[in-house]
């Protein structure tokens, strides 16, 4: 997208084309031929990621002198999307290394802080974590019970997290604990600790109806000592900054979202055109057209939405409701999409001989996480009561 005196035009640049004919050429050599077999067995393909590391893909938003590629959020959603439509799952994992742990400690790291962690995860040599969510702590994170409590020069962090993408392959996690219990939200912090610190490890891996190849884990903090000057901010800001990296978030899973429901939508307008039924194409039926042409308009809105809340990231507009519209949108349009492809294969959608059972599976988590459905909800309808 660009923008002239007129306001934005919807054309992408050759360079963003370049970029996308890049990655798609990686993902139909490298991640499609595997894709299924990382999902049957739940394996992180730590090779992948060494190879996205390799070509700049865990920085994309991080500058050079960091060893980033210092591209912008038009950029990130493409690299998201282009993934999507091989691997939803592996896609998942390249949006929250890039747009979450990476990204937090940059925004609200010291320098310090950045030097010694950044390099190394915008290389790729280890995959980041961010503890947010915990058993008691979903949507509703100011539930947060993991505790940082000062200790001289330090900080002994107690508590477990649940659910955190990364968290037994990533070495480097963002932790949000409490350091003032009366404080309430206000009294959350942000830590960056790493597993070299004695105390912190990761623990049960889910296994999880889809995205299977994610690392998805809890994380045990047992007295940790973290030096206090890991403490990213100040304390208190641990909420208010985990809410603008999830607005960021946002905008990752809406492209993923957009990339998950092309590949599903592809795969049944491919069916349609080589299945035959009663004589004559599935494709040459009006039922099937219909599901075709909703299919594609949504997933031409949803695209538009997205890479509208990246625009507007990239130009330092106020993108928080458009990030949320674009990832309520694009989320429920990838369950739609994949759900309809499967009814268009019919039978041979249910089976793991065609892939779209599981699109229709890595669907289902993109309306949970990063904020639900429902939470979108919230947050729109609070912005459009604020303007009243």
């Amino acid at each position: 997208m660009s923008t002239d005196a007129s306001g934005p035009s919807f054309d992408l640049s050759e360079e963003h084309e370049a970029l996308r004919m890049h990655i798609r050429s990686f993902v139909e050599e490298e991640i499609k031929p595997v894709a299924l077999q990382y999902d049957e067995s739940q394996e992180f393909p730590h090779e992948i990621f060494r190879k996205l590391g390799d070509l700049g893909y865990l920085g994309i938003v991080i500058p050079t002198e960091y060893g980033g590629s210092g591209m912008g959020y038009m950029e990130y959603a493409i690299v998201v999307e282009e993934v999507a439509r091989g691997c939803p799952a592996i896609a998942l994992g390249v949006a929250a290394h890039n747009g979450l742990c990476t990204s937090h400690i940059f925004r609200f790291g010291s320098e310090e802080l950045r030097q010694k962690y950044i390099p190394r995860l915008a290389k790729g040599e280890t995959m980041g974590a961010w503890g947010l969510t915990e058993p008691s702590a979903g949507s509703d994170a100011g539930g947060t019970r993991t505790t940082a409590v000062r200790d001289g020069d330090d900080y002994i962090i107690n508590g477990a997290k649940n659910f955190i993408t990364h968290g037994n392959v990533g070495d480097i996690c963002v932790v949000m604990a409490v350091t003032n219990k009366d404080a309430g939200k206000r009294g959350i912090s942000a830590f960056a600790v790493d597993k070299s610190m004695a105390g912190f490890y990761g623990s049960k891996k889910e296994n999880k109806l889809g995205m299977r190849c994610s690392d998805t884990a809890g994380l045990t903090f047992d007295n940790v000592r973290v030096p206090a000057s890991h403490l990213i901010g100040n304390e208190g800001e641990g909420f208010v900054q985990a809410l603008q990296i999830l607005d960021g978030g946002r905008i990752s899973i809406a492209a993923l979202s957009v990339g998950l429901a092309q590949g599903a939508f592809e795969a049944a307008l491919a069916y349609a055109n080589d299945r035959q039924q009663f004589g004559k194409k599935l494709a040459d039926m009006q039922a099937i057209q219909f599901k075709l042409a909703a299919m594609s308009m949504e997933i031409d809105a949803a695209r538009l939405m997205t890479y509208k809340a990246a625009w507007m990231r990239d130009q330092g507009m106020n993108f928080s409701v458009a990030a949320s519209q674009a990832k309520l949108f694009a989320s429920e349009v990838s369950v739609r999409t994949a759900e309809e492809a499967i009814q268009i294969h019919g039978g041979y959608g249910y089976v793991k001989e065609y892939p779209v059972e599981k699109y229709w599976r890595d669907s289902k988590l993109l309306t949970i996480g990063e904020g639900t459905s429902e939470i979108q909800k919230m947050v729109i309808t609070r912005n459009l009561l604020a303007e009243l």
